[in-house]
């Protein structure tokens, strides 16, 4: 009987103030199972943070022979330093049969969709431009400039949304509900008939 079945991957984007980082981690306490990937970083770890918790700090030159040996699934630069997502990480959770969960920024988004067509992608947006500003203000951290920034990268990221499978708006208080139609989503991507073909083979192949 064929019962393997590798998991799939589900990509996450959003822009700042999107509430991305607080939906996933409401997911996972609705998908226990689900996986959240490791990136990888060249930049210097901050007090307090651990090697393989909260990224794999690596080298420029280990990250760029990665990326070289194709052994890098997504990454970008920000600040002068690489952020990635590891194809080993990947492999070590769908390889276990478990969804992966992959919050990365757009253009690694880009990328994934194009090596694995099968992907399954979801913008977070917030419901207008003037509650995403408020929550952005509302953080109390950030100056004039900053927030502007946000804003006007925030409109470039949204403008890319016809690209993803599915868009999700996460009203005010509205984390919870996010987190359950994403789940949804999950199970039905999960329940197409390509996705089931370890099961449908197991009545073909008797």
């Amino acid at each position: 009987m064929k019962m393997s079945n590798k998991g799939s991957l589900i990509v996450i984007s959003g822009p700042s103030g999107s509430g991305k980082g607080t939906v996933v981690k409401a997911l996972k306490e609705l998908m226990p199972s689900i996986g959240v990937s490791v990136s990888a970083t060249t930049r210097a770890p901050r007090e307090g943070e651990m090697d393989g918790i909260d990224y794999y700090y690596i080298s420029h030159a280990e990250f760029e022979k990665m990326i070289e040996n194709g052994e890098v699934l997504e990454y970008t630069t920000y600040c002068g330093n690489y952020y990635g997502t590891l194809a080993r990480e990947a492999e070590r959770i769908t390889g276990e049969g478990r969804d992966l969960i992959l919050e990365i920024e757009v253009d690694g988004a880009g990328q994934i969709k194009k090596k694995f067509p099968d992907a399954v992608t979801v913008m977070l947006i917030p419901p207008s431009l003037s509650i995403l500003e408020t929550r952005l203000r509302g953080r109390g951290t950030e100056s004039e400039e900053v927030i502007k920034s946000r804003l006007d990268r925030a409109c470039q990221e949204i403008g890319c949304a016809y690209d993803y499978d599915y868009v999700v708006v996460n009203e005010d208080g509205g984390v919870e509900a996010c987190a359950r139609l994403i789940k949804r989503i999950i199970k039905a991507e999960n329940s197409r008939s390509a996705k089931m073909k370890h099961i449908i083979d197991n009545f073909i192949d008797r």
